[in-house]
């Protein structure tokens, strides 16, 4: 867990992608590395950052968009080994990432441990590299945690 910690790339993909979720537009933010997640969190006194892959992102980014204290849910990929994917390098299943989002939330309103009993109610995290229709290992069941609390829990 702690090399793919330290590889963590978080990227959001540029262009639109398609799946079983529907089809969305993103932007172009880019998340180099989790060092620069732990130091938004430290700036940032009352928000934390929590980082899970589900499935599908667009599924998994419209659930936890709903939740009271959720400030915000980004999409990308997470876990890999290629610097700057994008979805068609993503979907080869040749780079390592999954689909993750990122969720930037206040810690006063909703805990951590509550965004993980969402993140387990949410799919079937015994499903070998798959949700429903989204078949490859970027589909996978995956957390990574930004601290040790998040490790710990």
């Amino acid at each position: 867990m702690k090399t793919t910690f330290v590889l963590f790339f978080f990227s959001l993909l540029a262009g639109t992608a398609l799946g079983s979720c529907g089809q969305k537009q993103s932007t172009n933010h880019h998340l180099n590395s989790i060092q620069e997640v732990n130091t938004m969190e430290s700036t940032e006194a009352k928000s934390a950052v929590a980082v899970f892959g589900t499935g599908c992102f667009w599924c998994t980014e419209a659930l936890f968009e709903i939740l009271d204290g959720v400030e915000d849910v980004v999409s990308g990929y997470a876990g890999g080994s290629t610097a700057n994917p994008d979805y068609k390098s993503i979907s080869t299943g040749n780079t390592g990432h999954a689909e993750c989002v990122k969720i930037t939330y206040d810690p006063s309103v909703i805990s951590y441990t509550t965004l993980l009993h969402a993140f387990f109610r949410s799919h079937d995290p015994t499903s070998l590299n798959r949700q429903g229709a989204d078949v490859g290992t970027q589909y996978r069941s995956v957390i990574f945690y930004t601290n040790e609390e998040q490790k710990k829990i």
